[in-house]
This record gives structure tokens, sequence and C-alpha cells, in this order.
């Protein structure tokens, strides 16, 4: 791995400035962006006259804690543009979730927030180490999606050169990197260990790699993914942090001399942490939901929009911005297990600590009766698949099934599988929950 610290002069001026100087712009943009809300997007509007508030309530940021939320239902309730602030006319792109689980999320871009995002993006490869001249390998989707174009126009920005590979065709993705030797890799963190695995396969190993650096986002991922990744890889894993509805990729990014956490870039996104259950802000430092709203955005302006992540609000180590922790789940990814909360993330920590097993796992949820369980699928690593016995790959199921009990809480059926067993993710995000109880009418 390597120190790609920042050089004198690469930062911009912001990211250096005073909490105070950070603050005043934040008041400036945010009264902005309230009042273009207010004026342009009818529905919320409605809400604040519901609520009793009006732009020239705001008077200090704290005064924003007085203004209604944002929330996904209602981006879809107001399917496809009726949460736009400009017309039609003054777009210059559209992007959309994928919509699994209802209407697509459908946002829009003026050709000044196109250049704004461009610019997070751009500060964002700088942070995790990136310089121009880099050539970096882009394997998020390309697309509606906003990864793959979000950070392709940043790469360019940053005055790197574009690999524009999109996901899939995993042997191509590895020919490629050989091939061209690129200094970076944006992708996601578990389609990054499906890449890992090809090189194995092919005997390359992570000395034999040009990558220095990958930039990971989309999905969640823990202190022991990143050891995985960069273990297999042999770069710097750097966890980058964005949505669809905020803006994209480049709302926030790790800096690789602390890797200590995503740095908000506050100038143009301003960060609360509330209680998922009452909506009161809480301070920094205590966990909760994160809440973002754009200061600086035209098309798709955001006021408190609940993104359901649960993290918690750092403050500044590398930059003057502040942070936020890990993502420790969503609150709408929670599952609650015979009374017991349980995420993902928890679980892919407690199988990464077994260094014989994989970073490739799915939660299976079932249900027996009125009484739901749960059971974690998991993988041995390449160079155990095959040489273990079946006690001792018995004994690993046990210590795991211990660990989750102890540490999480709950009781899980454990299936040790051989190295390939699950299916991988070729394209987005990997499926790491199975959730087969039947649903309610």
């Amino acid at each position: 791995m390597t120190s790609r610290m920042p050089q004198a002069g690469e930062l911009d001026p912001i990211e250096t400035a005073s909490r105070d100087e950070i603050s005043a712009l934040q008041l400036e943009r945010l009264k902005w962006s309230v009042r273009h809300t207010y004026d342009n997007v009818e529905p919320y509007r409605k809400k604040c006259e519901a609520k009793g508030v009006h732009p020239d309530d705001l008077k200090c940021l704290a005064d924003l804690g007085k203004f209604p939320f944002m929330t996904k239902s209602d981006l879809r309730d107001h399917y496809p543009f009726g949460l736009f602030a400009v017309p039609r006319t003054k777009l210059a792109r559209l992007h959309a979730s994928s919509g699994t689980t209802g209407k697509s999320v459908v946002v829009g871009y003026t050709k000044n927030d196109l250049d704004n995002w461009a610019n997070v993006v751009a500060r964002s490869i700088r942070a995790a180490g990136g310089r121009a001249g880099d050539m970096v390998h882009v394997a998020y989707g390309y697309g509606m999606f906003t990864g793959g174009l979000g950070a392709h126009y940043g790469v360019e920005r940053a005055g790197c050169c574009a690999v524009p590979m999109s996901g899939g065709q995993t042997e191509k993705q590895v020919q490629q990197i050989m091939d061209f030797k690129p200094e970076i890799i944006m992708v996601t963190p578990s389609y990054s260990l499906v890449i890992a695995e090809e090189f194995e396969r092919l005997g390359i190993k992570p000395e034999e790699i040009s990558l220095k650096v990958g930039i990971f986002g989309a999905e969640p991922w823990g202190e022991g993914m990143r050891s995985e990744i960069e273990r297999k890889l042999g770069i710097d894993a750097i966890d980058i942090y964005g949505l669809t509805e905020v803006m994209g990729p480049g709302v926030a990014c790790e800096c690789i001399e602390t890797k200590d956490g995503p740095v908000i870039w506050e100038d143009h996104f301003y960060p609360e942490i509330i209680d998922p259950e009452t909506g009161e802000v809480l301070p920094d430092g205590e966990e909760g939901e994160l809440v973002f709203t754009s200061l600086t955005k035209e098309a798709f302006p955001v006021i408190r929009y609940r993104t359901r992540d649960l993290t918690r609000l750092l403050a500044p180590t590398s930059r003057s911005f502040r942070r936020i922790g890990k993502i420790t789940g969503r609150s709408d990814d929670m599952l609650i297990i015979r009374g017991v909360n349980v995420f993902p993330t928890q679980i892919e920590e407690q199988i990464l600590r077994d260094p014989r097993l994989s970073g490739n796992y799915q939660v299976v949820v079932t249900r027996d009766g009125h009484l739901d369980n749960l059971e974690v699928r998991c993988e041995l690593q390449r160079e155990m698949s095959g040489k273990l016995a079946p006690a001792e790959i018995q004994a690993i199921g046990k210590e795991l099934q211990h660990r989750i009990k102890t540490i999480i809480g709950v009781s899980t059926k454990i299936t040790v599988m051989e190295f390939d067993a699950i299916p991988r993710t070729q394209v987005g995000k990997a499926k790491r929950v199975l959730d087969e109880r039947p649903k309610q009418n």
C-alpha cells in the first residue's frame, strides 16, 4: 500500500477554513436553498405552511430544525418531476434509483449542479490520494444509476484519465487493469472482492497489481471488509459516501492520511443527526439517522432529507469539515429477530474476525410458526477451501455462532460453505439479506 498524502496547494481553501468561516458560508447558502425550495417546490411549501414555518424564520443554523423533513415517500408521491425547482427546459441531466421497492426516485441536475457535482467528486478523489495524471478504473454501473457517470466526471475534473469499464465482465476487468495499469479503482466493496478473487484465480499477487487506491461506496462496509480488500488487492481502501437523492457519490469521502470516516463536504451539504423515532436533532457524537440539506443544488434541492442511514457526526481531523462514522446500517434495513435489532454489517464484522472466512456471506431470515429464524451462510477463503476436515469446518461455524450470540445477542444457524458457493454480484450492490418470511397482508 502507499501513502499518497495531499501536496501543498492541492486543497480548496474552504477545506482548511475556520469553523466560523464555514458556518457563515453555510448559513448564507442555507437561506438561499430554503427560500429557493419554498418558492419553487409547491409540495414542500405546503409542508412548511402546515407546520407554520417560513424561510424568514431561518436566522441561524439551528433554526433549520424548525422546518419539515423530506422523505423518500415524498419523492415517490410526486414522481417523476413534482419536486423539481426548475422547469424541464433548464435540466441538463436526469438520474434515477433502481426502483426495486416501488417507483424509482428521479432526480435532475442543471448545468451548474453537474459542475458542482464534478467538483466534489474531484475533491473526493484528491482526498483519497488521487493525483492529476492518475488513471482511474471506474467499475461502478453507468446509466441511470449515479455511480458511474458521477465518478466519471469527477475523475476528469480531477485531471485524471477515466477508464469507463462499468460493472460485470470480471475477466475483462482484470485484463484491463493488468494491461492499462491504473493507479485507482472506483467500485462497490462487494464487487471489488469478486475482482480480487479473479486475480487470485489467475495467480496474480497483490504486489503485481498496479492499483494503489480503491474508492468504495454505494453499500455499507466495515473495517473487517476494509482489511480484507486491502490485503487481497494491496491498496488503500477509502470510503466514499453519497446517495441519489442528495447528489450521488461525492457527498463525503475519507482522507487517505487518516481513513477515519468520510469527510462531509459541508460547503455543499449540511448534515444533521436525528433520533429516528422522534425526529429530535441530536448533538455531534451521538448515533442516529443522518439528514442532509443541499446548499447549492438548483434543479432538485432537498431540505432535511432523511437518508435512513445510521451513523454519527464526528469532529474534524484532516480537514476543517466534520466527518461521519462508518454507516452501521439503515433504519429500513434493520432486521428484528425475536426482539433483537440486527444489521447485516454487524454480522459481516464477526465473520471477518476469522481469517479463514471470506467477505462473501448471506443472511437468510425464515419463520417457523410465529418465530423468526436467522441463518448465516458464509464461505471459506480460497486457500482453505477443500483442505479442512468436516470437524474443522463445524468448529469454525460454532465459533462464529458463539461470537454472534455474545456480541449481537441473537441465535443463529451457521452454514460454512466452500469457496465460491455463494452467488457473486457482477453489477451494483451485493444482495446480503434473503428475507423468506411470508408476506403480511
